[in-house]
Order: C-alpha cells, then structure tokens, then sequence
C-alpha cells in the first residue's frame, strides 16, 4: 500500500519546492490560527500556490466556521484543498460544495478518546477526506493543530477502518515513529510539521530521514 505525505507550515516558495522535490503529495499553508506554529498572512498563501508544481495539492488551513469566510479566504488564495481545522455544520459544507464545487474539503477530527470516532463518521459523508490531528477546540485558547503531540492510534485506526473516505495522519510525527503509525493506522497519508523542522524552518535532513522510513513503512 503507498502511503502519500503531506508537509504543512509552508512559510516561503523555497520550502514549497522542497517538499515537492522530496515527493509530498500536498503541502499545508496555515491562514491565521488562535495559537499554534506556522501561520503565514494569505498574500504570502496567494504569492505560492502558483509555484507549487502540478500533481502537488495545495492545503489552505483554515479556522473560520462560516462558509462566507472561508468561499473568500480560498478565493483571495486559490489553494486547491480547504482543511478546516474547526466544527462547521452541514449547512456550510454545503454552501462550500455550491460555491466551491473543483475545491477538495478535507475535515480535521481532533483526537480525543473513542467519541472521536463517532464524530468523524458522522463528518465522512459531507467531505472528500479526514484529517486526525492532536488538537483540543475546547480549551478557552482554542489549539487546533501543530501540537507535536501523538493521540490514540487505535481510535485513528478505527476511522481509517469504517469512514469510507482517505485520511491523513497528523500528531506529533517524526522520522522515529512515523513507521509504527503507518503500520498501526494504515492511513492513506500522514502529515507533518514540527517533525521535519528545526527552529521552524523546514530542515531537509529531517525531511529526509521522515520520508525514507514512509518508504519503508510502504515497502513492508
């Protein structure tokens, strides 16, 4: 089974064309977040979608829950992927499909015990993927993403196993354990950001070490 990874954080062109080259199916550009690594303003977002290369998805993570803010901010960028990091109803899925109908809707679970699976098969039918990351949209500065921390793989492998939809592992992934949560979860990619970088910049040596055990965990 070949499993795809995703490089998130995007800060400049540069590492836009180093995630390509190390063969990053889709990369992450983080608009503004109520805390958490990497957000860049949208007019940088705008300034390198048009150089990523082709075959490569362009993520536009996003924290608004209103359709309205959301149709906008994909238009001023033009990321071909909308990763909504937060809730939104299924009215706004809706209006996303209506106004956005060629944008992929990627939906992340945060995960945090076994009702996260109800919550992403409920999710599933609305979205083309699911993306399980270690956030908690409760807490009073809500943290919805970029945590570095892993969550419950077995709650993970089990929304692989009944969504019916492609997901992507996020949370706290590295070249040390990005194999056994390959190997444990099956999902169709994994997702990373803190682990391929140093000082918040992408470090191509840890890039590299992450994507050679991908390799592996697919060989095997």
């Amino acid at each position: 089974m070949k499993v795809r990874f995703k490089i998130c954080c995007i800060q400049n062109i540069e590492e836009a064309l180093l995630a390509a080259q190390y063969g990053a199916s889709a990369i992450g550009l983080v608009s503004a977040m109520p805390s958490g690594p990497g957000p860049i303003p949208e007019e940088r977002i705008a300034s390198i979608v048009p150089h990523v290369p082709r075959g490569v998805a362009t993520f536009l993570l996003t924290s608004r829950q209103d359709s309205a803010s959301i149709i906008a901010q994909q238009r001023r960028t033009r990321a071909n992927t909308l990763q909504i990091v937060d809730e939104v109803s299924v009215q706004t899925y809706t209006e996303l499909r209506e106004a956005l109908p060629d944008i992929a809707i990627v939906q992340v679970i945060h995960v945090l015990g076994p009702r996260s699976l109800d919550e992403a098969l409920a999710v599933a039918p609305h979205v083309d993927g699911l993306l399980l990351d270690s956030g908690n949209p409760s807490l009073a500065v809500k943290v919805l993403g970029g945590t570095g921390r892993v969550h419950d793989w077995s709650v993970s492998r089990e929304i692989v196993r009944q969504s019916g939809k492609p997901v992507f592992l996020a949370g706290g992934l590295h070249a040390g354990n990005v194999r056994q949560a390959i190997e444990t979860v099956q999902p169709y990619a994994v997702d990373v950001c803190s682990g391929v970088r140093t000082n918040g910049s992408l470090d191509e040596e840890k890039l590299r070490r992450f994507v050679e055990e991908v390799k592996r965990a697919t060989r095997a």
